[in-house]
């Protein structure tokens, strides 16, 4: 239940309403020596105990969250009403959990390492950094920021394309948590851009290959690598008969639309290519690889299929698809050497990884 009040308009009590095991108090007050004192000594005297306290500074004062164990049989208009008559506003009065009662820098920690882990969990760690009602994944186009609703909804951008639309109905936010929380999503985007970075690795026949993002820049690279290809390895990953890469995909291949392309490169020569195309929702994306003839068979392309896994899982995705001409299993035991959990490739060729069991990781050595 909550109990909005304003200052100095105490509410009727209500006589059948008694304690629930721990209350989440908000007071306004002025920012003046002792008046957290007068509080405290006011909650005793009603025979409350605090459990826990946090400061929020505002404008023209702070709002301090009180968690208390309250007195059997004590309404939360009671406690407003001794709030009030010391001069101070009790802005709202929840039900809370003692399990809450964690230091919020450690919560937000805990928390920040949990999206970490599973970047698909991001929603529900901020919901609990901001003790969120609900926080929902919409499409940046359609979060519109501008409708706060008092300051009981707030929007964060995530990236380019999807928001964090977070709602909390029993009190309005404030900027120290807004802040918070910022800092946490800013962490988050911080370490799915770090498994994006380039990676060194050794070959088996100890050459060294660098794993990074491709850019439009390399689409010279890219074109010499597809020309060095026989029409077998082209046809066996573009699936059409095909001598080298038309100018006009190049960009497409490098930069796909909502997905990215990661290269194999030793010296200045790109010898091979994965892309990473994310679906509508971006729990399930399309991985593709080509690997040049000459460095096959050398554990080029189960670093890529490792590295990208790696990448999807940090952005949120759950499983991967690819296609490949039926009959063929070079890509299923790619994703097995790589080690990955693939289904076996269906008859037309389409094969499915679920990255939550695979447990996606990248060789230190290929």
């Amino acid at each position: 239940m909550l109990i909005r009040t304003r200052r100095a308009v105490p509410q009727p009590v209500v006589e059948d309403e008694v304690s629930s095991a721990v209350w989440r108090v908000r007071i306004r007050m002025d920012d003046h020596p002792g008046m957290l004192a007068r509080i405290a000594i006011r909650m005793a005297d009603l025979e409350c105990n605090i459990l826990g306290l946090n400061v929020l500074p505002v404008p023209g004062g702070v709002l301090d969250e009180v968690v208390i164990r309250p007195a059997t049989g004590l309404t939360k208009e009671q406690l407003v009403a001794a709030i009030q008559a010391e001069g101070c506003e009790c802005s709202c009065i929840t039900d809370a959990d003692v399990r809450e009662l964690v230091d919020a820098s450690a919560a937000t920690l805990t928390a920040a390492a949990r999206a970490v882990d599973d970047p698909s969990r991001r929603a529900e760690v901020l919901r609990e950094v901001l003790t969120a009602d609900l926080v929902t994944v919409v499409p940046l186009a359609e979060a519109n920021p501008a409708r706060v609703e008092g300051g009981h909804r707030v929007v964060f951008a995530v990236d380019g394309e999807t928001a964090l639309v977070a709602r909390r109905r029993w009190a309005p936010f404030v900027q120290l948590e807004l802040t918070r929380a910022e800092a946490l999503l800013g962490l988050l985007d911080g370490a799915r851009r770090n498994v994006s970075s380039p990676l060194a690795l050794t070959c088996a026949d100890g050459a060294a290959v660098v794993l990074r993002e491709g850019k439009p820049a390399d689409a010279e690279a890219v074109s010499a690598m597809h020309a060095r290809c026989s029409m077998t390895t082209l046809f066996a990953r573009y699936h059409t008969g095909m001598r080298t890469m038309p100018r006009r995909w190049l960009h497409r291949l490098l930069v796909p639309p909502r997905g990215m392309s990661l290269l194999a490169v030793c010296g200045r020569e790109v010898i091979g290519v994965g892309q990473l195309i994310p679906g509508p929702t971006g729990e399930i994306a399309e991985v593709s690889l080509l690997v040049e003839d000459g460095w096959q068979r050398n554990g080029v392309g189960t670093a890529l299929m490792g590295r990208l896994a790696e990448i999807a899982a940090a952005r949120g995705c759950r499983r991967l698809v690819a296609v490949s001409l039926p009959g063929r299993d070079g890509i299923y035991r790619t994703a097995r050497r790589a080690g990955l959990a693939p289904e076996p490739p269906e008859e037309e060729g389409l094969m499915r990884i679920d990255l939550e069991a695979a447990g996606a990781r990248v060789l230190s050595e290929l």
